[in-house]
């Protein structure tokens, strides 16, 4: 007979602290690209082959976990703990032993590759101490990964004086704590299970349940926009100051603020879909971003109060479908094959985000930033598609 069993307080509070303190590892290197390109010699294009490295290493480390069931077979708190302190580690080492640009290439891809063992396995934890109210917790807790992803830009502009070295150990140092906070707060939770084992032959099954796959396309259109847009954010603000040179602002401010919008949406997102749906808030705000994306070649032009409305509005919309297309896509997934599945749909996702952010990259190598974020537009377009029979669905039930 199962006991529902109150968690304490002070469980989510915890578990939303620890995930933004591990995944601040992120962007780190982003937040003070312009010193990393003097003080290593880096090209123009850096900032997106070092967001590529962590996002490669992300997908092998999901992998790896995934394929070792590391989750299921030790405590996740402990794994939680170790992949925070390993992450910080390698994310200092550009600071400690510095190898040029393959040794910033290779410490990115290690931070991510243990990234996998912060964001996949928070969300773990929460499952086993919120089972049935996960739909509540997962707004705070994507709204956390959002924030960690910001918070680099906000120390760099807090500490415009700092040497990026010091930013860079700052982030190392809160990452360390929020695996340290999180391993002696939050014990084994009360409905931790053996889960199902990483199968490869559901990377085929999976896929022929028709509402899985809506609800892994959403995703995947979701996620070609936005590791893209996140990476692009400081390279749009100072192209918008390049074309209009009566305006300064802090970059690094700026950026911090347009990607942690994105945790109003996941909130807010959250609470509104108990009522509304899931799909239905995802398809709302999928349709926002595209709408931004489509506009966003006549942003240079805009007088700062819009311009900034504009920036906060995709921030808000880019990712605050996120918690919903990870919602419907556990909803829809053969419970016999949860495991798998999202393992799956995670690996292809970010997987998807490399293209993209090589594609403006590429772009802006090219000299066309003005209208760079116009390759974003069939990432919107793909997901509304996709998840609109989920959405007609949702209307009917």
């Amino acid at each position: 007979m199962n006991i529902l069993v109150q968690p304490p307080w002070y469980i989510l509070p915890v578990i939303v602290l620890a995930q933004f303190a591990g995944t601040s590892l992120w962007f780190a290197s982003n937040a003070v690209m312009p010193e990393l390109s003097v003080a290593f010699g880096l090209g123009e294009g850096a900032v997106s082959d070092l967001t590529s490295a962590v996002q490669f290493g992300f997908i092998g480390g999901t992998l790896v976990f995934a394929v070792l069931n590391l989750a299921d077979r030790f405590s996740p708190s402990i794994l939680f703990l170790l992949s925070a302190l390993l992450g910080a580690t390698f994310n200092a080492l550009v600071v400690w032993f510095p190898l040029g640009f393959t040794g910033l290439l290779v410490y990115r891809f290690l931070t991510g590759f243990f990234l996998a063992g912060i964001y996949p396995v928070g969300m773990k934890i929460a499952s086993d101490w919120f089972a049935g109210q996960l739909g509540k917790a997962l707004g705070l807790l994507v709204g956390a990964l959002v924030l960690g992803t910001a918070l680099p830009h906000l120390i760099r502009s807090l500490g415009a004086q700092l040497d990026w070295s010091l930013v860079i150990l700052a982030v190392s140092g809160l990452a360390t704590f929020g695996g340290l906070l999180l391993y002696l707060c939050i014990p084994d939770g009360p409905h931790r299970k053996k889960g199902t084992q990483f199968n490869p032959g559901a990377l085929i099954s999976v896929f022929k349940e028709k509402d899985f796959r809506a609800a892994t396309m959403g995703y995947f259109g979701h996620m070609w926009e936005l590791y893209a847009f996140w990476t692009f954010v400081p390279i749009l603000l100072a192209h918008y100051m390049e074309s209009n040179t009566t305006i300064a602002f802090d970059i690094s401010f700026w950026s911090f603020l347009i990607i942690a919008s994105g945790f109003l949406g996941c909130t807010i997102g959250g609470y509104v879909s108990i009522k509304r749906g899931s799909a239905k808030v995802a398809f709302f705000l999928l349709s926002i971003s595209l709408v931004c994306c489509l506009l966003s070649v006549f942003i240079y032009t805009l007088p700062p109060l819009l311009f900034f409305i504009f920036l906060l509005i995709w921030g808000i919309s880019v990712v605050g479908d996120s918690p919903q297309f990870s919602t419907l896509t556990a909803r829809t997934a053969p419970k016999e094959w949860v495991g798998s599945a999202l393992t799956i749909s995670t690996c292809i996702g970010f997987s998807i985000t490399i293209f993209s952010i090589q594609i403006l990259k590429q772009t802006q190598l090219n000299g066309q930033v003005d209208w760079a974020l116009l390759w974003l537009v069939p990432g919107p377009i793909l997901g509304l598609w996709a998840t609109f029979p989920l959405l007609k669905k949702e209307r009917k039930s």
